[in-house]
């Protein structure tokens, strides 16, 4: 299953690395300060998700691109109304005479709507913009396909359902053949619905829901980020559209109880509003993440104790 890991300090800005287990590739989520991410997991990651270019969040995006620049890979990033203008304007801001055209590619996909993300493709040297389509669908690659919710933060902010794929298991248990490369042919079957494909195994020839029996479908680990956002219940309703059971969420917990006030000022979230709404969701796990800097860490302590007392309807 997919794991996350946070790479900032108490202190730091915010930035999670999700990975696919015995696969190289990496998925980043926000781009603040992280010390304890590496060198080796930037040039990992495939694809960028980033919940909104507040400086706490999109801070480090220099330092993820110095790392990944002279790779020749098509790297996507995933981001909020005007993100594509955003990134443009950073790597414009440098010079890169000394840098082949073919040093990497950025493809952006700006979320407009749930319905309209636009997708725009820009190079080195001169890193113009080009608008290459309109889709209605986020991201997705061989492991997982990401959903979304837009978030209320005074302005947009996205948060990311990484769904991995389902998979299906061949149970040997009652097994009457020889092992082959037919179970291979059964599982594409299976995933592709074709009921009527026929199998053959040791010169026999079986429809193949006759053998479906023998299958197993996994479903695929949901896991959530869900970055900075207002208490109210508009945000509520999305979160709960998209994150319902999900087997873990990362969310946003800027403020202590006692600090709520600020946490409306700045539309954010508090301890006990989080751990509520992770339960109404009825994830399976819930982790809360990404502190106000003003706290310690008594402080945060404080955070988790009322975000789990929340959590589990104590």
């Amino acid at each position: 299953m997919v794991q996350a890991e946070i790479k900032s300090l108490l202190k730091e800005d915010i930035s999670i690395l999700i990975k696919v287990p015995n696969s190289a590739k990496h998925y980043l989520c926000d781009c603040g300060e992280a010390s304890l991410l590496t060198v080796k997991e930037v040039q990992s990651v495939s694809a960028i998700f980033i919940s909104h270019t507040h400086i706490d969040h999109f801070s480090n995006f220099d330092g993820i691109f110095r790392h990944q620049i002279g790779s020749g890979e098509k790297i996507v990033i995933c981001g909020p109304k005007n993100i594509h203008r955003q990134i443009e304007a950073r790597l414009k801001s440098y010079t890169w005479n000394l840098i082949d055209e073919n040093a990497i590619e950025y493809e952006i996909r700006e979320i407009v709507s749930k319905e309209e993300i636009n997708v725009y493709k820009i190079r080195p040297p001169h890193w113009n913009l080009e608008l290459i389509e309109t889709q209605h669908f986020l991201f997705e690659d061989e492991y997982v396909n990401v959903d979304f919710a837009i978030l209320d933060h005074k302005t947009d902010s996205i948060a990311y359902l990484f769904r991995e794929k389902d998979s299906v298991t061949f149970n040997e248990n009652g097994l009457e053949f020889k092992k082959g490369k037919w179970i291979s042919e059964l599982k594409k079957a299976f995933e592709n619905n074709d009921s009527e494909k026929e199998i053959e195994i040791e010169g026999t020839v079986y429809k193949a829901s006759d053998l479906f029996h023998f299958l197993t479908r996994n479903k695929g680990y949901k896991l959530g980020v869900i970055m900075d956002h207002a208490v109210c219940e508009d945000n509520y309703e999305k979160i709960k559209t998209v994150f319902r059971e999900a087997d873990m969420v990362y969310i946003e917990t800027f403020y202590k109880d006692e600090d709520q006030e600020f946490a409306k000022i700045n539309y954010h979230s508090f301890a006990s509003a989080s751990g509520k709404i992770m339960k109404e969701c009825e994830v399976k796990e819930a982790i809360p993440i990404h502190f106000s800097r003003r706290y310690v860490e008594s402080d945060q302590l404080e955070i988790e104790t009322a975000f789990y007392k929340a959590f589990q309807g104590n």
